[in-house]
This record gives C-alpha cells, structure tokens and sequence, in this order.
C-alpha cells in the first residue's frame, strides 16, 4: 500500500505554495532545491517543511493549484446555457491554453518522470484538475442532449473524446520536442476541427 505524510494548512501555507511554483518552473522538479524555495518563499527551512515533509508533496500542490484555478476559470466563463459550438470552442480553447503553457508542459513531463517512483503524483494530479473539467464537460454534454442540441449515449466517453480531438497535431510535438510554443493561430485551428468534427458526430 503506498502511503505518505500528511500535509498541514497554515498561516504561510499559500506563501510557500506561491515561493515553490517560482523555482519548479524556472528548474524543473529535480533542480528545485528546498534551500531556494524557502529563500524565494520568505520562510525558514524548517516551516517549509512544517507544512510539506517531502518535495513531492510541495510539487503536487503547486500542480493541483494550478489545475484548480483553470477548472474554476473555466467554470466562471463558461456559459453552460449556451450552443454547443460555442461552449466546446471555448472549452478547446482553455484547455489548450493551460496544456501547452509553460507550467502545463512542466507538469506533464515532471508526472511521467516520476511516475514509477512516485504514481500517486500523476493520480492527484489528475484528480485535481483534469477530472474537474471532464466532469464539468459532462455536465454540459448532458444539458446540452436535453435541450436537443447534442445526441450521446455515453457523455464520458465523449468529453474523453472532445479533449483528445483538442490535441490532435500539436501535442505530439510538444511530446517529441518538435515544437515548444504555438501560436493563437495554431490552437485556434486545432480547436475549430476539433469542434466540427465532433458536431458531426454527435450533433443533431
């Protein structure tokens, strides 16, 4: 059974979270040093270990943070009454916008490095963002059906479906280290055939 320390909530919790999204980004999971974060944290080593006993921990909230401030962006612009093509364009759009950001591209590649040693880090991030927003697609794939607007049977498997569509061509290229940034015009373009290709199948 895998199993690791808890991790506490304090007055410098958020100060600490805030300090180590700065050293992960700028060096990576295995550059990070706790000596660094706490210097750029403000804090001692010892409250910076107060709160995460382990650096895995420390980096799994930083990539649960951000995956929770896109869903609840997402929720917050997303307009859940609206037309399918409209709602999916936006949603391609977001999720994109995270994927291929910097600290999106940091996390991916940090959670399959350390995914033998540590395949609980990968599980909780997934649980913290990527879950919330293919719940919040289903969500809508199910309104959307209601009101006639979509035909599905199975809303899981087309929210899956949605999200992979979003990164046909680009996300290869990240993978293979082909291509780094892309461009609106780029993500636009994946996203408009992402959208019409799943309208054509699912739309009514």
């Amino acid at each position: 059974m895998n199993t690791q320390p808890a991790v506490r909530k304090g007055r410098k919790f958020d100060q600490v979270v805030d300090g180590a999204r700065e050293i992960f980004l700028r060096d990576g999971f295995e550059g990070a040093s706790v000596d660094d974060i706490a210097r750029e944290a403000g804090v001692s080593k010892a409250t910076l270990y107060s709160y995460f006993p382990d650096k895995r921990l420390l980096f799994i909230e930083v990539a649960s943070a951000q995956c929770r401030n896109l869903a609840d962006q997402a929720l917050l612009t997303m307009d859940l009454t609206r037309p399918p093509r409209e709602v999916l364009a936006r949603a391609g759009r977001k999720f994109l916008g995270f994927l291929y950001s910097e600290m999106g591209q940091r996390i991916f590649r940090i959670c399959v490095a350390e995914s033998d040693r540590f395949p609980e880090l990968g599980r909780q991030f997934y649980q913290s963002g990527p879950m919330i927003m293919r719940r919040v697609m289903t969500d809508y794939l199910t309104a959307a059906c209601e009101r006639g607007e979509l035909q599905i049977d199975d809303m899981t498997l087309a929210s899956d479906q949605f999200a992979e569509l979003c990164k046909a061509d680009l996300w290869p290229k990240i993978i293979f280290g082909i291509q780094s940034s892309f461009s609106d015009d780029d993500i636009a373009r994946v996203v408009d055939g992402a959208v019409e290709t799943f309208m054509a199948r699912y739309g009514t």
